[in-house]
């Protein structure tokens, strides 16, 4: 853990030009320079009019399914770009941020048809196992319990990693100390087997925690090494992206941001509230992309060779969507991006929410 330590506290010093802290709602936004490089382009709404779509995952034959937060609905959207209801899962509880969340496609989709939701309930966060055959869900199961769920700070996001483990990110559902405490799922990013148990190799054995002190983890991406990176937000002064490590304990509610601490892992990359509440991240040929909902704008963050992020960060898109929560990777090398302008937070046009596409944004870090 030291040798973690050491890296980030020379990384923490050269973003000290990127970071500036935020006590107050209303501080504006201070724009990254922006570096030289291709802009992406947005160019195709995949659909329009839906209902805070949350999560983004892939078929392998190409279709997409997508959760909607506040409805309950998974809906396929396919090659034509038909929007089809497959399902609305009973008892889901929105309220504030929580709901239908995340969403994920079993690597082995072809054999077994699992999917898998994060959902919230009148007994907290839960993690579902379903079938889908072609047509709609079937054999609801829930594989993973006990999540604290509230109003806020949820988590949500769900992500299958190289190692065919199912990964969760949750949050502390507004009681900072579960951050800290391992017996809680709270606060935590969870790693798991296809039947939520315990993941072989994880630094507890009988635990699915994986790692721990996060707030509200919103976005898990893996690169094409096997790095995991986190979005997560802050509370008053600095929002963060971490890499994650096994058994790291990233500091909330005793850290927000960096601290220098041994027994704590700092971020890689920091902003100011008012640029960031981090969402989605996808990963794309040696960039990170992550989607902001205050910011209501896209970050590129490229990551070297090394696996180090090198920093070069810059802002897309600002303003110009309003909130945005999801980013993916399409099948087709696109990316697609959802807004959440519909979530109680935003200023929605008729055409919200959308997923909009954006040209393939391969890029060569400057």
């Amino acid at each position: 853990m030291t040798s973690v330590w050491l890296r980030r506290v020379a990384l923490f010093a050269l973003t000290v030009p990127l970071i500036a802290c935020s006590s107050s709602e209303d501080v504006p936004a201070t724009p990254t320079p922006a570096i030289t490089a291709p802009t992406p382009q947005v160019t195709d709404t995949v659909a329009s009019g839906l209902d805070t779509p949350w999560g983004v995952a892939f078929l392998p034959d190409g279709a997409a399914l997508v959760t909607e937060r506040d409805s309950g609905r998974v809906l396929e959207i396919g090659a034509d770009k038909q929007v089809r209801e497959i399902a609305r899962i009973a008892g889901t509880v929105a309220q504030g941020e929580s709901g239908l969340l995340g969403i994920a496609v079993s690597p082995t989709f072809d054999t077994d048809r699992f999917v898998f939701l994060y959902v919230t309930t009148s007994s907290g966060n839960q993690i579902l196992r379903v079938t889908y055959d072609g047509t709609t869900l079937t054999g609801h199961q829930v594989i993973r319990d006990g999540i604290p769920a509230a109003r806020v700070h949820d988590g949500g996001r769900l992500q299958f990693g190289p190692d065919g483990m199912l990964y969760a990110a949750t949050g502390e559902a507004g009681n900072p100390p579960l951050a800290q405490d391992p017996a809680s799922l709270g606060g935590k990013i969870l790693r798991m087997t296809m039947d939520g148990e315990p993941a072989p190799g994880n630094p507890d054995p009988v635990s699915p925690v994986y790692s721990l002190g996060h707030r509200n983890v919103q976005g898990l991406a893996f690169d094409d090494d096997g790095r995991l990176w986190a979005s997560e937000f802050g509370q008053n002064d600095v929002d963060e992206l971490n890499e994650i490590v096994a058994g790291g304990n990233y500091g909330w509610p005793e850290v927000e941001g960096s601290s220098g601490r041994d027994e704590y892992i700092d971020p890689v990359v920091t902003w100011p509230v008012a640029q960031a509440s981090p969402s989605g991240i996808a990963y794309d040929d040696d960039n990170l992309w992550v989607a902001s909902l205050r910011g209501e704008r896209l970050w590129r963050i490229g990551i070297a060779d090394s696996g180090i992020a090198d920093f070069s960060t810059t802002e897309f898109f600002t303003g110009e969507y309003g909130r945005m929560r999801t980013v993916v990777t399409a099948p087709d090398g696109s990316l697609w991006l959802t807004t959440s302008n519909r979530d109680g937070r935003g200023e929605p046009t008729d055409d919200d929410d959308r997923i909009l596409r954006i040209e393939n944004p391969s890029l060569e870090n400057p």
